[in-house]
């Protein structure tokens, strides 16, 4: 039929390219995955559940441990250190927005605060940064 039978003097002239491809792929596949965990700035923490979280684009990480203590881009920082890189950010970018990252163990006064802070330094674009529910899409 069309199969050529090959005796094992002749030559190859031709390269099978699909496990090069494969290789590629796979690559790009680890590439995309580790490059989520190196742009995220925020610290690992245990974030509540929501149905209706989703990703934005991130400005300003902040974040509130169990313990109330405040991290501007997974460093620590105090309020008015905080405050400062806040002023510092919107000289730069009039549409700065800021992502809330908050224990789901932290109290609901300090988040307040938090977004007050925010408010007071002209940061009105926020989200408040949950981990999707297992079983919803």
């Amino acid at each position: 039929m069309a199969a050529q039978n090959l005796a094992d003097d002749d030559l190859i002239t031709g390269i099978n390219v699909t496990p090069l491809v494969d290789v590629t792929l796979v690559l790009l596949v680890i590439l995309m995955v580790t490059g989520t965990y190196i742009a995220s700035r925020a610290i690992p923490m245990e974030l509540p559940r929501g149905a209706t979280g989703e990703s934005t684009p991130t400005v300003l990480t902040v974040s509130i441990d169990t313990t109330g203590e405040l991290y501007l881009d997974a460093e620590p920082i105090d309020e008015a250190g905080l405050r400062r890189r806040i002023a510092l950010a919107r000289q730069q970018d009039r549409d700065a927005q800021a992502v809330i990252a908050a224990d789901g163990r932290t109290s609901h006064a300090q988040v307040v605060h938090v977004i007050d802070l925010l408010r007071q330094e002209q940061v009105t674009r926020f989200a408040i940064n949950v981990a999707p529910e297992a079983g919803r899409q």
